[in-house]
């Protein structure tokens, strides 16, 4: 097992300037595919994309995924043999304050992006990220299955579980596996949990909050301590959504309906940590402080899991490192992307390299 698949593939990835997008891009050029970008501009100072230099290795296309114009003539260009939809408006509190540009951006872009290859007749394979927020969440200790309800709290999750029902309506009335003589799509999308990992500057995350605060000898500010999530390092998740699309980029036509589906990534359930456990874990790697800050809190999800039955058992896919792996390689990320910055893409690559050999040996042993 491995992912030569990829070598040589015409791979578009949508939200290419973004954290997970950035990684996404790197790993895929490792493995010598012709990449593609459609997005915004980076929306931070800095951005891994930049640090990365990838705006220099990639066929990058900077434009809004809201433009079904934009979508439709990029696609048709490029052709893809592969799609990983990740254009989104990513942050919860974000879609607070905006609501209507992240219902238009995660709900109309996913949308967009599936009425384009539709309506160019094209024959592709599709993967649509959303989000372990997708579901509707009713704070149990069960992790969730991917036949259980979507739905939404805030915004943001209410915008991922629609996203999944635009996808779920696509596949059922234009991309039917029983059907894929007639159209040779195969449509599936893929929820992680709350990933994590070197080169995420994002405003209001929390790992970013906390490396800005230690960088600058400030204390760290908490919202939520007690709130728990599936953490997980962005490799993970990235192995996962690969693993999938060399499944769909197989010839094999049987199955088809297997794979197009959606699939669960997430850790296991012991690195379903709180906050507060997630931030002491940080200064083990990083000398600071931290304190609960209740004035700034709105309403987010206090305890959310994931099932990840489907991905194991279909897929041979599972979690490689550990809680505690994660954030060491996560913070050392940041350590030795500000000791020295002109390593960051030797960095980055190693920590792929690294992860890659860890999880197609488990792979393997699995089998």
């Amino acid at each position: 097992m491995n992912f030569d698949i990829y070598n040589n593939k015409k791979v578009l990835v949508t939200g290419h300037t973004g954290f997970k997008g950035s990684w996404l891009t790197q790993w895929l050029l490792l493995l010598n595919a012709k990449v593609y970008g459609y997005a915004l501009d980076p929306l931070t100072e800095p951005s891994l994309y930049q640090q990365l230099g990838n705006e220099d290795k990639i066929d990058s296309n900077i434009d809004d995924i809201r433009d079904f114009d934009s979508v439709k003539k990029f696609i048709q260009k490029v052709n893809p043999d592969i799609i990983f939809h990740l254009a989104a408006q990513p942050l919860v509190r974000e879609s607070y304050e905006n609501p209507m540009y992240t219902l238009e951006t995660n709900v109309n872009g996913t949308a967009n992006v599936l009425e384009a290859v539709r309506q160019l007749n094209l024959s592709t394979n599709i993967i649509v990220i959303t989000s372990d927020k997708c579901y509707d969440n009713k704070e149990w200790i069960f992790g969730y299955r991917e036949n259980d309800a979507l739905g939404g709290y805030d915004p943001y999750s209410a915008s991922k579980g629609a996203a999944e029902i635009v996808v779920a309506s696509w596949r059922s009335s234009f991309f039917n596996p029983e059907n894929f003589e007639n159209h040779g799509v195969k449509l599936a999308s893929a929820r992680a949990g709350n990933v994590i990992g070197g080169g995420d500057w994002a405003d209001d995350r929390i790992i970013p909050d906390c490396i800005r605060a230690l960088q600058n000898n400030k204390t760290i500010q908490i919202r939520n301590p007690l709130a728990t999530r599936p953490w997980q390092h962005v490799l993970e998740s990235l192995g996962g959504y690969l693993l999938l699309g060399n499944k769909l980029l197989s010839n094999a036509s049987d199955n088809i309906s297997t794979y197009s589906s959606a699939f669960n990534f997430g850790p296991y359930g012991t690195s379903n940590k709180p906050v507060e456990a997630l931030v002491n874990e940080v200064l083990d790697h990083w000398k600071g402080t931290w304190k609960y800050n209740k004035e700034d809190a709105l309403h987010e999800a206090f305890l959310l899991n994931l099932n990840i039955d489907k991905a194991t058992q279909l897929l041979n896919w599972a979690p490689v490192w550990n809680f505690k792996t994660t954030i060491k390689n996560t913070v050392e990320w940041y350590r030795k992307s500000y000791e020295d910055p002109d390593k960051i893409v030797e960095l980055t690559n190693k920590q792929i390299e690294d992860y890659s050999s860890e999880f197609f040996n488990k792979i393997n042993e699995s089998k």
